[in-house]
């Protein structure tokens, strides 16, 4: 089911070197094209293969899911649908909810050195 409140789009499995401007004549077809985005990789700084377009209304959104969803584009079947909200993620570390290390667990080889760079040494 569609929810017309929202009207991005996810559009996967795009070929590498497609741009802002296929995009947007690809979705033209379908209605107005309010924004496109292409997320980068920062660490490469080359496209992730997959883009966001926004539609203008809910009809022209759910017409274009219909229309190119599994189209070929460029060698690369698509892959539309409704974008999902971002999903909040932790921020890495143990998986617990204090964070960091883990009070009960006994302290590393480095924690007994007297608090120096590297194992054992003293400066």
């Amino acid at each position: 089911m569609i929810n017309f409140m929202n009207t991005k789009l996810y559009v996967g499995n795009i070929p590498f070197d497609t741009t802002e401007q296929d995009l947007a004549d690809l979705f033209a077809q379908y209605g107005e094209v309010a924004e496109i985005a292409i997320p980068m990789d920062r660490d490469s700084g080359r496209p992730r293969g997959f883009a966001f377009v926004t539609m203008a209304d809910p009809q022209s959104m759910g017409q274009a899911i219909e229309e190119l969803s599994g189209q070929d584009f460029n060698g690369r079947s698509l892959v539309v649908n409704e974008a999902k909200p971002p999903v909040e993620r932790s921020r890495g570390g143990f998986r617990n909810d204090r964070g960091g290390r883990r009070d009960d667990r006994a302290p590393r080889r480095d924690d007994r050195s007297g608090g120096g760079y590297g194992r054992g040494r003293r400066y």
